[in-house]
């Protein structure tokens, strides 16, 4: 039976800095939202390009929590990064990027906001192997 071990905060943050895929949780008038998006991180923040009118921009102020993860079914391993922070809906601005850090949308559509979640408290969850 796979083992579930308790991660620490720097092999936390080193999981979510190489992840491309996670999931943003907000608050809506409908309650607990979960957004799957791609994202990036730049400097302590997990940035998504968002449109106007999505439920990230519209709710994305404020807290906001963030999951990642990687899953081996048939190994049975795996392993999951939650952050928790306070979330800004601020306009990109074209060029404003880290080298190596920049969010590229996955679907098409105009994304001229980023919600930027600057995360306070990352805690995860290995079960099974090391990677």
């Amino acid at each position: 039976m796979p083992v579930l071990t308790t991660l620490s905060a720097v092999e936390c943050e080193r999981l979510l800095r190489r992840g491309t895929f996670g999931r943003a949780v907000v608050m809506s008038p409908l309650g607990p939202e979960i957004v799957p998006v791609n994202y990036a991180v730049q400097g302590d923040e997990i940035v998504v390009r968002v449109s106007a009118s999505s439920t990230l921009a519209r709710h994305g102020t404020g807290d906001v929590v963030f999951e990642v993860d990687q899953v081996d079914h048939d190994r049975w391993h795996g392993w999951s990064v939650v952050a928790r922070g306070t979330g800004v809906v601020v306009e990109a601005v074209p060029g404003d990027h880290e080298v190596g850090t920049r969010v590229r949308p996955w679907v098409d559509g105009e994304r001229p906001y980023e919600l930027r979640l600057t995360w306070s408290e990352l805690t995860g969850r290995r079960v099974g192997g090391n990677r």
